[in-house]
C-alpha cells in the first residue's frame, strides 16, 4: 500500500461465479472512469469454488468482463482475513494517507462510494497530498489475437439452425449446424441497448437463446432485458426490461418492468421461462399478454424446496423442460440440478441431483440424487430418451442424468482443455442444447461451439464460415489488429490484381478449415473487386485477386484475418489480423499490380 500513497484505493473482494459480484462491475468501471488518475481499484479474488482459485481461470474472467484494474488471487483468503471481509462482494476504501475510510458489503457500490470519493479527492487535493500520476499497467487483453467467437455463453438449435450467443461480441450468430456456414448475425457487435435491424440493434453480454414460431428469444443479460428477434426480417425488439436492474422484483407489463441478469430462456406452451439469476428466481413472460412476473422463488438464496412461490433458489442459470412439462434448472450457486412443476396448480420444487442442504456442498462426484456433487453447473438439456444432459461448468465436463433413477454420470470431458474425438476436453462450458441426437455445447473459455453425438459420444468442433460478411469495418482507432499504411500506388487502367503477399513463420500454414478472410472497402473510384469480401479458407499464400481498374483515385482498405496453425499439428492455431490502408491513383502508369506485403510473427507470449 505504501506504493499507492497519494491515491484513493478501493479493494474489491469478490469471487467470479457470484452474480452480486458481477453486478457491481459496472459500478467499479463507472468510478474508474470518473476518477481515472485519483482512484486505484484492486480486485481481491477470494474464491468460493475450487475451480475459481486457479489463476488462469481468474485471468479468463478478467478478459471476459473487461476488467482494467489489477486482480490478485487470494486463494488462501489471507488478504480477506487481514481486511476483515465477511461476504462477497465487499469493498474497502482507503484514503491517500493509507487510512481505512470504511467498507461496504453487497451491491449498490456506486451510490455508496461516489460521494466518499468526491470528498476524499477534494480534501487531499486541497492539502497537496493527492498523487494524480497515471499508473502504467499492462492489460491482459493487450496483444491477444481476436477470436471468431468470444466467450459464447449459450446455444440452441433446430433442424436448420444453430444459434449461438456470442456473448462478449454482444451479438447472436445463426449458422448451418452441419456446414458451419453463417447465415445471420444479429447485433452491431458493440455493447448497447437499442432495438432495430440486425446490423444496428445492440445487445450487452447476451446469454440464453430459444426459438419458437419464427421468433428468437434472447436473455440480454447485462441489459437486464428479454429481447425478441424476427428470424425473417431480422428486426430486434424488447419484450421486457427497461435496461435497469430490478430490485425489489415485481411483475408487470413487460417493457415497463425491470429485470435482473436474465441468464437463460425457454419457450413452452406460450410462456417464455426466464432464469433470473440476479434475483434467484424463475420468471415467466406471457407471449399473449406481454406481461412478465416471478413464478418460482421468493428471491432468497438457498437450497430450500417448497411450493413455487416460497422456494429459494441460488442463481438459476440454465433451463430445460421434459416431455411432461416439468421444468429443470441448473441452480449454479447450490451446484445442483433442481426441478419445478410449473404447470401444476400447487406446484412444488425439488432437487434432482446435487446437494439440497448447503450452498457450499460442491465437488465432482458421480452418483445418485443428492449424493452426487457438481461444481457451478450452468446448462441443462433434455433428450427424448429420458435423459437430462448437464453442463457441469466448473468441472469442465458434460454429465448426464437418468431421470428414472436420478443417477448422474460423466458423459464427456476430463478437466480443462480442448480436444475432439472420444476423449474430448472442454473449458468451462456454459450452455448446451439438443437437436435429435446431437448435443451442442457452448465451450465458453475455448471460444468455440462443439457438437457431441449422443449415441457414440464423439465430439467435433464446429468451424464457423463466412461470418466476416456480417462484420462491419471498424475505424482505425477501434481496429484491434495491426494497421499497415502504404505509400500511394500508381496503377494502369484495365485488368489488374491485388496480391496478398503474406508470409507465415517457418513451420506454420493457413488452417484448411477455419474462416480466414479478407474484407475490402474502397473509398473513392477506379478500383473494383469481384466481391466485397473474399474467403481465404485453405488458401496457400501469397494470393492474387483480380480487380478492374479505371481512371480515378481513392483508398483501398483491406482487413485481413489469417488463422494459421503449426504444420505438423493443428493443436496450436493462432489468429493474425492486419489492416492495409493503401492510397491509389489509376491512370498514367504501366503497373497493374497492387501488392500488400506483411510478415506474420509469432506472439511474444508464445516465444518467450
Amino acid at each position: 500500500m505504501e506504493q499507492l500513497q497519494g491515491k484513493v484505493v478501493l479493494l474489491d473482494f469478490w469471487t467470479y461465479g457470484c452474480i452480486n459480484c458481477i453486478h457491481i462491475i459496472p459500478d467499479l468501471k463507472r468510478l474508474e472512469a470518473e476518477y481515472p488518475d485519483e482512484l486505484v481499484v484492486i480486485g481481491v479474488h477470494s474464491a468460493k469454488f475450487v475451480n475459481e482459485s486457479a489463476t488462469e481461470n481468474i485471468r479468463q474472467i478478467v478478459l471476459r468482463y473487461g476488467l482494467e484494474h489489477p486482480v490478485v488471487n487470494d486463494a488462501d483468503f489471507a488478504i480477506w482475513q487481514t481486511w476483515g471481509a465477511q461476504a462477497w462482494p465487499t469493498i474497502v476504501v482507503i484514503d491517500p494517507a493509507g487510512n481505512v475510510v470504511g467498507s461496504h458489503a453487497g451491491e449498490g457500490v456506486y451510490n455508496v462510494v461516489a460521494p466518499v470519493l468526491e470528498a476524499l479527492v477534494d480534501e487531499f487535493d486541497a492539502n497537496g497530498q493527492l498523487d494524480r500520476t497515471p499508473l502504467d499497467l499492462p492489460l491482459e487483453s493487450e496483444g491477444l489475437p481476436q477470436t471468431v467467437l468470444s466467450f459464447p455463453g449459450k446455444v440452441t438449435a433446430d433442424a436448420d439452425r444453430l444459434v449461438i450467443a456470442d456473448t462478449n461480441h454482444h451479438r447472436i450468430v445463426v449458422a448451418d449446424p452441419d456446414t458451419g456456414e453463417v447465415a445471420q448475425v444479429f447485433g452491431s457487435g458493440t455493447a448497447g441497448f437499442s432495438d432495430g435491424g440486425p446490423r444496428t440493434a445492440q445487445f450487452s453480454q447476451p446469454q440464453g437463446v430459444a426459438i419458437a414460431d419464427g421468433v428468437l428469444y434472447v436473455a440480454d443479460t447485462e441489459n437486464h432485458a428479454l429481447r425478441a428477434v424476427d428470424l425473417v426480417s431480422g428486426e430486434v425488439t424488447t419484450l421486457a426490461g427497461t435496461g435497469e436492474q430490478a430490485w425489489p422484483p415485481r411483475g408487470g407489463i413487460g417493457v415497463e418492468t425491470p429485470l435482473s441478469s436474465p441468464w437463460d430462456v425457454l419457450v413452452h406452451e406460450g410462456i417464455v421461462y426466464i432464469a433470473m439469476a440476479g434475483t434467484h428466481q424463475i420468471w415467466a413472460y406471457d407471449i399473449e399478454t406481454a406481461t412478465v412476473y416471478p413464478l418460482v422463488g421468493n428471491a432468497g438464496e438457498s437450497t430450500h424446496n417448497d411450493v413455487l412461490a416460497d422456494a429459494e433458489l441460488a442463481q438459476p442459470s440454465g433451463l430445460a423442460v421434459d416431455g411432461f412439462g416439468r421444468l429443470y434448472f441448473a441452480d449454479s450457486e447450490s451446484s445442483s440440478i433442481r426441478w419445478a412443476d410449473v404447470l401444476a396448480q400447487d406446484g412444488l420444487t425439488g432437487t434432482l441431483v446435487g446437494s439440497d442442504q448447503s450452498l457450499f456442498d460442491f465437488g465432482d462426484e458421480d452418483g445418485i440424487g443428492t449424493d452426487a456433487r457438481l461444481q457451478h453447473p450452468l446448462g441443462v438439456a433434455y433428450h427424448r430418451s429420458g435423459r437430462l444432459f448437464v453442463a457441469d461448468t466448473y468441472n469442465s465436463k458434460i454429465k448426464v442424468v437418468d431421470l428414472a433413477t436420478r443417477e448422474i454420470t460423466t458423459f464427456a470431458g476430463d478437466g480443462h482443455g480442448w480436444a475432439d474425438g472420444s476423449a474430448a476436453l472442454f473449458y468451462e462450458p456454459g450452455g448446451i442444447a439438443i437437436w435429435e441426437d446431437t448435443l451442442y455445447v457452448a465451450d465458453t473459455n475455448n471460444h468455440a461451439v462443439r457438437a457431441i453425438d449422443v449415441t457414440s459420444g464423439d465430439t467435433r468442433t464446429i468451424v464457423l464460415k463466412g461470418i466476416e460478411r456480417f462484420t462491419p469495418a471498424a475505424t482505425d482507432a477501434a481496429y484491434r489488429g495491426e494497421i499497415v499504411t502504404l505509400e500511394t500506388v500508381e496503377l494502369a487502367a484495365g485488368d489488374g490484381s491485388v496480391v496478398l503477399d503474406i508470409t507465415l513463420p517457418n513451420g506454420f500454414k493457413v488452417n484448411e478449415d477455419a474462416p480466414s478472410s479478407v474484407i475490402w472497402q474502397v473509398d473513392g473510384s477506379g478500383l473494383e473487386l469481384e466481391a466485397d469480401n473474399h474467403s481465404l479458407t485453405g488458401t496457400k499464400l501469397p494470393v492474387t485477386i483480380p480487380v478492374s481498374l479505371s481512371e480515378g483515385q481513392g483508398t483501398l482498405t483491406a482487413d485481413l484475418t489469417i488463422i494459421y496453425c503449426a504444420t505438423e499439428s493443428e493443436d496450436i492455431c493462432l489468429i493474425q489480423q492486419v489492416r492495409f490502408d493503401v492510397p491509389f491513383v489509376v491512370g498514367g502508369s504501366e503497373n497493374s499490380e497492387l501488392r500488400l506485403p506483411f510478415a506474420v510473427e509469432i506472439p511474444e507470449s508464445l516465444t518467450g
